[in-house]
C-alpha cells in the first residue's frame, strides 16, 4: 500500500497481539479468570502485588502457550525466563509486570494468510511468542472526574505474540488477524473474544519512501480491540506520519491511542525503549524448562488446524466450493458440525447448503453460537434424510427445522406433528391446483394458453397454499398435464 503524499509511501506494520489463555485461574495464583464479575473480586495477596506473597505458574497456562506457539510453527525453547517489567499505572498493583524479556518461551514462526484468485498466499514472520500477566482495567466514564480501578483483570496469563514488521496495509494486517484469531480459536488456546478483551492488539506502524531498505520512524497504536479499528487506526497513522514528512517535519518515536469518535490518533507519551523498564529476571520465579518430551507430546495432541482443515474439506468433499470450505472453516464449531453433518447425512453438498443457509442464518437471528443450537447434526442429518427420501419437502423441512430450532424434537415427529409430510395423493394435489388456479385466473390463463415460464410461478402458489406439504415434483407433473405438455 502508498498512501497519499508528495512522493507516496510504503507503509510498513508489526503487530502485537495480546491473547488470553483460556485457563480457569490466573497465571501466579489460583485467582478465577471469570470474565464480568462485579469489580476486585477475583483478587489476592498474590495478584495484588502485597508483600510476602510469592507467585506460583500455573503449568495449565504453559501448555496452552506452548500449544499457540506451535500451532504459529515457533520453535519453543527449552529454557525461558519471567523478568520483572517496570513502570507505573494505577493499574499495575504492584509497580511492575511480569512478562519475559531477552528469553521467551518461544520465537520465530508464521502466519500464512490465504492467497485470493490473483494473489499468491502471503506470509508473515512470527518473531516471538512469550507469556506474561494482564494488568488491571482502568475505567474512565464510571464516575465524574475521577477513574476506577478493576484488578479483577490482573495476573489473568496472556501470550504475547509479536510480528516481524512484514504487513504492508491496514488490509494485510486485518487477514493476518483474522488468520491468527482463528488458529488459536482452532488450537484451543483462547476463546479470543474481542468483546470481552480475550485478544488485544497494538500496531507499531511507519512509513518509507519505495523502495527504500531501512525503516521508518515508527509509533505504536495501543491497545485497540476490534478489527475495524485496527485497520482505520493504521490507515489514519500512515496519512498523519505522510503528511508531516511531506510539509518538512520528522516522526517522533511515541506511544499513540485511537480515538473512534474523531476517527484520529493521538499523542499519549514518548515511546519507552526496553531499558526505560528497567528489566531483570524475576527472584521469585526459577527458569521455565520445558523437556523435548513435553513439546513433542503437546505437537501430537494439537487439533486439526485451519488450512488442514481446508484442505482436507477440499480433498474430501470435491462438491464444495471454495466459498463453502472458506465459510465452513471459518471458526472450529461450525466445521465440526459441518464435519459431523456430512458424515451423518452422507451428503456433504446438502450439508453444506443447510449450513451456510438454514444453520447460520438461524444463529444470526438468535445470537445463539452453533453449540448453543438445538439442533445438532444427528437430528439435521435425520431431516435431510426425510427429504433425501420424498417424506417432506424441502420448503417443508425448513418449517420442521426452525420448530427443531425453537423447541427442540425429533424431525419426523415434528413433521407429522404439523402435517409437514409430503402430499402425494392426486387428488388432493388437484384440489390445491383448481384453488390456485380460481384465486389466480391472469397466471393461470396465461400458463395454459402456451406461457410456460409460470409453470414454477404457480408451483410456488401450490406450495405455499399446502404449507409446503405439496409433492413439487408430482405438482408439476400435474400442471403439465393440464397444459397439454
Amino acid at each position: 500500500m502508498t498512501v497519499a503524499g508528495g512522493t507516496g509511501y510504503e507503509v510498513v506494520v508489526g503487530l502485537e497481539v495480546h491473547v488470553h489463555l483460556q485457563t480457569k485461574t490466573k497465571i501466579f495464583c489460583g485467582c478465577s479468570t471469570d470474565f464480568g464479575a462485579p469489580p476486585n473480586q477475583h483478587t489476592c495477596p498474590v495478584c495484588l502485588g502485597l508483600p510476602g506473597a510469592l507467585p506460583v505458574l500455573n503449568n495449565h497456562a504453559v501448555e496452552l502457550a506452548i500449544r499457540a506457539a506451535l500451532a504459529l510453527d515457533c520453535t519453543v525453547h527449552p529454557v525461558s525466563v519471567f523478568a520483572r517489567k517496570n513502570y507505573f499505572y494505577p493499574d499495575l498493583p504492584k509497580g511492575y509486570q511480569i512478562s519475559q524479556f531477552d528469553r521467551p518461551l518461544a520465537t520465530k514462526g508464521r502466519v500464512t494468510l490465504p492467497g485470493s484468485r490473483d494473489e499468491r498466499p502471503r506470509t508473515i514472520g512470527i518473531t516471538r511468542l512469550h507469556m506474561e500477566e494482564d494488568a488491571g482495567k482502568s475505567i474512565h466514564d464510571r464516575f465524574t472526574a475521577a477513574t476506577a480501578v478493576d484488578l479483577n483483570r490482573a495476573g489473568v496469563p496472556l501470550a504475547e505474540i509479536v510480528s516481524e514488521p512484514d504487513i504492508r496495509s491496514p488490509a494485510e494486517a486485518e487477514a493476518y488477524l483474522k488468520t491468527l484469531k482463528q488458529i488459536l480459536e482452532y488450537a484451543r488456546v483462547s476463546d479470543v473474544s474481542m468483546e470481552e478483551g480475550s485478544l488485544r492488539v497494538d500496531a507499531n506502524v511507519s512509513i518509507r519512501l519505495p523502495g527504500a531498505a531501512a525503516l521508518g520512524t515508527k509509533t505504536e497504536i495501543k491497545n485497540m480491540n476490534s478489527f475495524s479499528a485496527v485497520v482505520r487506526a493504521i490507515d489514519a497513522e500512515a496519512r498523519r506520519q505522510a503528511a508531516l514528512l511531506d510539509s518538512g517535519g520528522r516522526v517522533e518515536q511515541q506511544t499513540m491511542l485511537w480515538d473512534a469518535a474523531m476517527e484520529e490518533v493521538r499523542p499519549a507519551r514518548s515511546k519507552e525503549g526496553s531499558h526505560d523498564y528497567r528489566y531483570f529476571p524475576d527472584p521469585d520465579l526459577p527458569p521455565l524448562v520445558v523437556t523435548d518430551e513435553r513439546i513433542e507430546r503437546i505437537r501430537r495432541e494439537l487439533p486439526e488446524l485451519p488450512a488442514a482443515r481446508a484442505a482436507r474439506f477440499t480433498t474430501s468433499y470435491p462438491s464444495l466450493t471454495a466459498y463453502d470450505v472458506g465459510v465452513l472453516t471459518s471458526s472450529r464449531a461450525i466445521g465440526d458440525y459441518f464435519d459431523e453433518l456430512a458424515t451423518r447425512s452422507g451428503d456433504p453438498k446438502a450439508a453444506a447448503n443447510w449450513v451456510l443457509g438454514e444453520v447460520l442464518a438461524s444463529l444470526k437471528a438468535s445470537g445463539q453460537s452453533i453449540d448453543e443450537l438445538r439442533v445438532r447434526p444427528a437430528a439435521l442429518g435425520e431431516l435431510l434424510a426425510l427429504v433425501r427420501d420424498g417424506v417432506v419437502s424441502h420448503t417443508a423441512a425448513k418449517q420442521v427445522f426452525a420448530a427443531m430450532a425453537e423447541r427442540g424434537g425429533e424431525p419426523r415427529a415434528i413433521a407429522e406433528r404439523e402435517g409437514l409430510l409430503k402430499v402425494t395423493d392426486d387428488d388432493a394435489l388437484a384440489r390445491w391446483i383448481d384453488e390456485v388456479f380460481a384465486e389466480h385466473p391472469g397466471e393461470a390463463g396465461r400458463f395454459l394458453r402456451g406461457e410456460r415460464r409460470l409453470q414454477g410461478v404457480l408451483v410456488g402458489f401450490v406450495m405455499k397454499k399446502s404449507g409446503g406439504g405439496a409433492d413439487p415434483k408430482r405438482v408439476n407433473q400435474l400442471l403439465a398435464t393440464r397444459a397439454g405438455s
